[in-house]
């Protein structure tokens, strides 16, 4: 990932802010670069000259209000196709000495870009990664559960989105992922929101998206093996 050394818990905020925002940069990158090699072209980010000049993450038109969106998926025809919005809580409060401490408005944040999205492009599929520096499984007390399983609770009502007619801060799929980072190496572990006891690849999230995309597309996408193309 490149992330250099982690801020300590008690860093500056800019500093900490500046860490979460390249995992969120990171990590969108190697998203839209795996969504482009199953032939989704036009995924953002990219780098400068994939797709144009800059390959900067895309501006949607939301149904309240315009929203950077950290991996779009959007062709001229159809507009928004499929998002993925990317938070993350990588540092212990202080004071309680866990990672529960902006779970609510992370949320808020998410959602909002669920709503704006959906109202926009009903039949957009939208995914969520909500990472967690790994130490949220294991924050727990006696009288609180721990921020992983906590973060599952809060987020189950908001995942698993099928229809378009649907809620719009739903999501179709959300996923925690628990994130272990160092200067050299980094590692993940990622579940889907509502089952914390059962660790999934990133290709089963991938072909969870992808898989939904071409259902909302019958006439133009199809899916196969691990690629979206075009309909026969």
């Amino acid at each position: 990932m490149g992330l250099g050394n982690k801020p300590s818990d008690s860093s500056a905020a800019p500093e900490k802010k500046r860490y979460s925002e390249l995992i969120s940069a990171r990590t969108a990158e190697a998203i839209a670069e795996e969504l482009r090699y199953r032939g989704l072209r036009e995924a953002r980010p990219a780098p400068p000259g994939v797709l144009d000049a800059s390959g900067a993450e895309r501006r949607m038109a939301g149904g309240i209000g315009a929203k950077k969106v950290d991996v779009t998926w959007a062709t001229e025809e159809s507009g928004l196709l499929l998002g993925i919005s990317i938070k993350s809580i990588n540092f212990r409060d202080q004071r309680g000495g866990n990672f529960q401490k902006n779970l609510t408005n992370r949320r808020g944040d998410m959602l909002f870009e669920g709503v704006t999205l959906h109202r926009r492009f009903p039949y957009a599929v939208l995914g969520g990664l909500f990472f967690f520096d790994a130490g949220a499984e294991h924050d727990g007390t006696m009288r609180r559960r721990s921020t992983f399983l906590n973060a599952h609770a809060r987020l189950k009502l908001f995942t698993g989105r099928d229809d378009p007619g649907g809620r719009d801060e739903q999501y179709e799929h959300l996923y925690i992922v628990l994130l272990e980072a160092s200067a050299s190496n980094a590692s993940f572990r990622m579940f889907c929101v509502g089952d914390p006891d059962n660790e999934v690849p990133l290709d089963h999230a991938m072909e969870d998206l992808l898989k939904a995309t071409a259902v909302r597309n019958p006439d133009f996408y199809e899916y196969e093996n691990g690629k979206l193309r075009p309909a026969s």
